[in-house]
């Protein structure tokens, strides 16, 4: 018999799992290189902008079929569908959400075990265990391997409690110790010589280039996928929200989060970079251009922790607990994802579903690893560059030309009764209707094309 549906019991539970599933490691690594490479404050500016004016109605299109349809992505699209063929449709975008955030999560899990293998070897430099410490930032498969599974197995765990005892219950720890690890990091780094000029880089406008089109479609592809928008996480999430609940309050609570994270981990990642300038440690690559991803958090950074000593260790420490709270809370939501639909639709128990589940991704995972060479960048470009804008295209066009445009307004009206009146729904529905598909379209386009 399948578990049962569970449901969020407060506001602050969801939003710790929402703002979670969209605080991950790109939002910490991706969004202040971005803004450095594109104009500092320019960037910025236009960030804001497109979060709140395009992402944000997308957030709401699939937080509302969420929790109108209190069930998984497949069964949620396949209600909202007038005829067999917007049937055949949703099958199609609700499968190949679950398929895409499950290749989205093997990947994931192999450089958030490299968080966990980073952040237990700063603990074995400050034990004084050298010999362990060098392994753990060996490099080698059999490290890689090893860790991607504790990763998967920790994303299992809490999964398989549940809504309430497990995905609520740690989001709500997490998330605040996140939140003040990156404090106390900023307050730090900021101290140090060299971290004025990575301020000065990320947040001194040059405005000169806000139209140029890179930058525009550089921030639109940011606001639009650090949300986790596309695969059904938020719309997952939004099936357990309560109907008591004021969508457009707490969707704008969500993007609030998520941006607020982003900004501040600008105000880390950009001045911690400069102060290894200023310790002659590299930030460029062989091209002009700021270091990002992978190879900013696993040489850079550590070759900056380094050398400043004990208190390095200390600083590593904490920087890469936060980088592994950061990768736990987005992995809970996408194994979430094809786990309510094996939940639901196939009437397996929770724990059952979490364990297959959990073992499929954790074996594509292994493939990835003993393949890294090339199959690595493939699946990341597969999943993020092509089938996520897709995906979240058809979302758009689902709520807003296939639903029945009254049928939306009543969900909304659950939490909401006098929504109809309000600046909301004078401007979302124009929105999600011509502009968020308009602007999904862009993005995948110029990421064929460029």
């Amino acid at each position: 018999m399948a578990s049962p549906r569970g449901e969020f019991s407060s506001r602050f539970g969801f939003l710790m799992a929402a703002s979670g599933s969209a605080v991950g490691l790109g939002n910490i690594w991706g969004f202040p290189t971005n803004a450095a490479s594109n104009g500092g404050a320019a960037f910025l500016f236009v960030y804001l902008i497109l979060a709140f004016s395009l992402a944000y109605p997308a957030l709401m299109a699939e937080l509302i079929i969420g929790r109108h349809a209190r069930a998984n992505a497949v069964t949620a699209l396949r209600g909202i569908s007038r005829g067999p063929r917007t049937r055949m449709l949703a099958t199609v975008v609700g499968m190949g959400g679950i398929v895409t955030v499950s290749l989205i999560l093997s990947f994931y899990a192999i450089v958030s075990g490299w968080m966990l293998a980073y952040f237990l070897s700063s603990f074995s430099e400050l034990m004084g265990w050298t010999s362990p410490a060098a392994w753990l930032t060996s490099g080698s498969a059999e490290r890689d391997a090893i860790f991607t599974l504790i990763f998967v197995a920790l994303t299992i765990y809490v999964v398989t409690a549940g809504v309430r005892r497990g995905i609520e219950r740690w989001a709500t720890r997490l998330m605040p110790s996140l939140l003040l690890i990156l404090l106390i990091l900023i307050v730090y780094v900021l101290t140090l010589d060299g971290a004025t000029d990575g301020l000065r880089a990320y947040l001194v406008p040059d405005f000169s280039r806000i139209t140029d089109p890179r930058l525009l479609l550089s921030a639109m592809g940011q606001a639009f996928f650090s949300l986790s928008l596309g695969v059904g996480t938020m719309l997952i999430y939004g099936s357990y929200l309560s109907r008591r609940e004021n969508l457009p309050t707490v969707g704008g609570l969500v993007a609030l989060l998520d941006v607020g994270i982003a900004v501040m981990a600008g105000l880390l990642i950009l001045p911690a970079m400069y102060v290894a300038l200023a310790g002659g440690i590299a930030i460029y690559d062989d091209a002009g251009g700021l270091i990002a991803g992978p190879g900013l958090i696993i040489a850079v950074l550590p070759a900056l922790f380094d050398s400043m000593g004990m208190a390095g260790s200390l600083v590593a420490l904490a920087f890469f607990l936060l980088m592994s709270i950061a990768s736990l809370t987005s992995s809970i939501s996408m194994l979430e994802v094809p786990v309510s639909y094996a939940v639901e639709n196939h009437s397996m128990h929770r724990r059952k579903a979490g364990l297959l589940i959990g073992a499929v991704i954790a074996s594509l995972s292994l493939i990835i690893v003993v393949n890294f060479g090339w199959l690595f960048d493939l699946v990341v470009m597969l999943t993020t560059e092509f089938s996520q804008p897709l995906l979240g295209f058809f979302f758009a066009v689902f709520v807003a030309w296939i639903w029945n445009r009254n049928s939306v307004l009543r969900e909304i009206r659950e939490g909401s009764p006098e929504v109809e009146h309000s600046l909301f729904w004078r401007i979302w529905p124009f929105y999600i209707r011509y502009i968020c598909p308009a602007a999904i379209l862009l993005v995948f386009v110029q990421t064929i094309l460029l």
